[in-house]
């Protein structure tokens, strides 16, 4: 969705306010672009504490 609204008025979307500022929607659209990441990250970091420290069964792989 912040996609879409970022992407609405066009060109103008990628115009900033002084000092750099981003208006909601932009700063919307980055964050969820960075929230992905961290939840892949903080996926992996939950996977490693549940096999090494808790000593569960690994997740398991696809086929390569």
């Amino acid at each position: 969705m912040a996609a879409d609204a970022v992407n609405l008025p066009g060109p103008e979307s990628l115009i900033v306010d002084d000092g750099y500022r981003l208006n909601g929607w932009q700063q919307a659209f980055l964050i969820s672009r960075s929230d992905t990441i961290w939840r892949g990250a903080a996926e992996i970091q939950r996977n490693i504490i549940a096999e090494r420290l808790l000593g569960l069964p690994k997740e398991p792989r696809g086929s390569a």
